[in-house]
Order: C-alpha cells, then sequence, then structure tokens
C-alpha cells in the first residue's frame, strides 16, 4: 500500500498545479482574455488565437520552449525549434510572401498620393524612438520597441532579431499583434478627434483602372529601389513583392495560391504559437514589458494621428478631393486598418465607400514599415 500511495504522490506533485505561480495564473487570464477577444470577438482570430494558445502552455508547462542547452535529455522543447525561426527572420519573411500573394497594389498604384500617407503613418514609429530613449532603452533596443508603431508583427520581430533584441523579442511581438488585432477599438476615436463631421463625409472619385503591365512592373520595380536604396530591406519587402508578383504576372498560379494559402497559413501557425510561447510569467511580467507594451500603444497612436492630419493637408490642398480618413490606414495592419476607415467613413454616410482609397495608404504603410526597419539597421550598421 506504501508503494501505492507513494507512486499517487509522486504522480500528484507532476501536474502542474504544484509548479504554478501567481504570475503564471496572471498569463493564462490574459491567454483567456485574448482567446475571448479573438473567437467571441473577432479580433484578428487567426493571430491572436495561436498566440493566446501558446501563452496558456508556456505558462502551464515552461520546457515547451526550453533550449537544448537547458534542458536536461540535451533536446529543446516543440516551441524552441518554432521560435528559432523567429530569432533567424524566416518566418516573418515568409509572412511578407504569403502577404504579397494576397494584396492587390492596384489602389496604390491608381493614387501614388497614397505613398505619402502611408509615410506619414510612419512618424509614430520615430516619435516613439526617441521617447523610448527617455525612457532609459538604449539605441538599439529603443529601434525595435518603436517599430511597434507600425502595427507590423513580422516587421517587429524581423528587426528585434536583427538588432540582437531577442531578450525583448516576446513582448514586441505581443504588442505589436495586440495592436493590430484592435485596431477597430483604438483607432476610431482618434480620427474623430483629428476630423470634422464634414470632412468624414468627403466623398472620393473613383480610381482609375490600372492595367496588368503596370502591375506586373510595380513590385520589380520597387524590389529594385527599395533594395538599392536600403539593401537590409531586401528579405522583407524582397518577399513582398515576390508574392505580389507571382500574384501579378499570371503565369505562376499554382506558387501564388500555395503562397497566399497552405504556406500562409502553415506559417501563421508556427509564427503565432512561438511567439505566445515567450510569454512565459517570469519574462512578461516586469517593468520593461509594461514600458514596452506603453511605448507601443503611443507609437501606434501617434501614427495613426500622424496619417489622419497629413490627410487632412491633403484635403486642403486638393480643395476636399481627399477624405482625410483614409490617412490612419497608413498604418501596416492590412486590411483591418482599411476596413476601419471604411467603417468611420460610413457611419457619417452610408452610401461613401472608402476601402479602396483606404488600401492605398494601407499597402503603402507595410511598405513604409520596412523601410523604417531598415532605417534602423543602416544607422547601426547592421
Amino acid at each position: 500500500m506504501s508503494y501505492v500511495g507513494e507512486t499517487l504522490l509522486n504522480l500528484l506533485h507532476q501536474t502542474a498545479f504544484f509548479n504554478l505561480t501567481w504570475g503564471n495564473y496572471v498569463m493564462i487570464l490574459v491567454a483567456f482574455i485574448f482567446l475571448f477577444l479573438a473567437i467571441k470577438k473577432g479580433f484578428e482570430p487567426l493571430l491572436l488565437v495561436p498566440i493566446a494558445f501558446g501563452m496558456l502552455l508556456v505558462n502551464i508547462y515552461p520546457d515547451i520552449i526550453v533550449s537544448p542547452e537547458e534542458s536536461s535529455n540535451g533536446v529543446g522543447g516543440l516551441l524552441y525549434y518554432f521560435y528559432s525561426l523567429d530569432e533567424w527572420s524566416i518566418l516573418p519573411s515568409l509572412i511578407f510572401l504569403g502577404v504579397g500573394a494576397m494584396t492587390d497594389f492596384g489602389p496604390l498604384i491608381a493614387n501614388p498620393i497614397s505613398f505619402l500617407l502611408g509615410a506619414a503613418a510612419q512618424f509614430g514609429i520615430f516619435g516613439a524612438y526617441f521617447l523610448a530613449i527617455l525612457l532609459g532603452f538604449n539605441d538599439k533596443a529603443a529601434a525595435a520597441v518603436s517599430i511597434i508603431g507600425g502595427a507590423d508583427g513580422p516587421t517587429s520581430i524581423f528587426l528585434a532579431g536583427k538588432l540582437g533584441q531577442t531578450g525583448l523579442l516576446g513582448p514586441i511581438a505581443v504588442a505589436a499583434y495586440s495592436y493590430m488585432a484592435l485596431v477597430p477599438i483604438i483607432q476610431p476615436p482618434i480620427m474623430k478627434l483629428f476630423t470634422t463631421k464634414q470632412e468624414r463625409a468627403i466623398k472620393m472619385e473613383n480610381l482609375r483602372p490600372v492595367s496588368k503591365l503596370e502591375k506586373i512592373l510595380f513590385p520589380i520595380i520597387v524590389t529594385a529601389i527599395v533594395c538599392l536604396l536600403l539593401p537590409t530591406t531586401a528579405p522583407l519587402v524582397g518577399m513582398l513583392m515576390l508574392g505580389n508578383l507571382f500574384r501579378e504576372c499570371g503565369v505562376v498560379r499554382q506558387l501564388s495560391e500555395t503562397a497566399s494559402n497552405a504556406l500562409m497559413y502553415i506559417v501563421v501557425i508556427l509564427l503565432g504559437t512561438s511567439v505566445g510561447a515567450t510569454t512565459s510569467a517570469e519574462a512578461f511580467l516586469n517593468i520593461t514589458t509594461l514600458k514596452i507594451v506603453f511605448l507601443g500603444l503611443v507609437a501606434f497612436m501617434f501614427g495613426t494621428a500622424a496619417g489622419v492630419l497629413f490627410g487632412k493637408l491633403l484635403c486642403k490642398l486638393t480643395h476636399g478631393k481627399i477624405n482625410p480618413l483614409i490617412g490612419s490606414a497608413g498604418v501596416s495592419a492590412v486590411p483591418m486598418a482599411a476596413r476601419v476607415s471604411q467603417k468611420v467613413g460610413a457611419e457619417e454616410d452610408p452610401t461613401n465607400f472608402l476601402l479602396m482609397h483606404a488600401m492605398g495608404p494601407n499597402v503603402a504603410g507595410v511598405i513604409g514599415t520596412a523601410v523604417a526597419a531598415g532605417v534602423f539597421m543602416a544607422i547601426f550598421g547592421i
């Protein structure tokens, strides 16, 4: 009987209940909240569901992301190997390949002024960079944190890895993806604050048709120009434009379908769960993480405001031909930010259709955030 009792006691002590800290329970609660927002509210479920589940797993079983050096048998945890692909910038680059294959750059080509709106929204990144330095981050850490303002999770992960800030990669990635998911909550109050009812109701002229030749030349020309100026952006911009070329050239339908479907979703699973697994209580519940979350929010709000204010300027210069709301889509949360521009505009006039106009700044913001990351890498000689 003593043997049976000892066996049962050993089994009992092997359960997670004897190893969890209060911090683990806090993070498990956060994981449940993320799952609720993703499943019940529909906030970017493709991102939040795997992130939240990775968060849940690591706070119940920390060894799921343990490195081989820390493991008792010399074999790392399952999510450790997924996470290594984040650190090596492989998964973020593949995400960009899929995004490119899913994206129509037609609205941007039809209205090149959208490039300026996408660039204006990057103001939040550089504003947050200087604020991060004031809060005590070193220059490289400040750059890695500030890129959250672009609301672009893959670029945030990419830059953090390139700048050697892997210790901050988890909080940065979770903050970036969280703000991407919360775009419908964060942006509308800012958009309404800086615009009048009359401005929000402005109807824009239909975009001109874009030829197939223009769509084929666009990714080639952008790759050549951007990568010649900032070669370090090649993994992101190059993959984004390669995916788009698959889509537009019309001769590699199988590659386009694979990149935009099967490959894209496989990468999202690997990246999302591994990012979520970096949020153990020990790594996440500290002052540095709180600063990162705060700075990310400030950067995102500043970027939204800058896009809207620049949209107001263009509205004045064009005598009311541009609705300032589309400037908020300059952050690179594709296509959620463009949908928010449409939604806020439709609240003032249900017949106002801004979605395609907002997609121009939106996809410009993807390129702009990648360029901002390239600028930081060039500054630090990476």
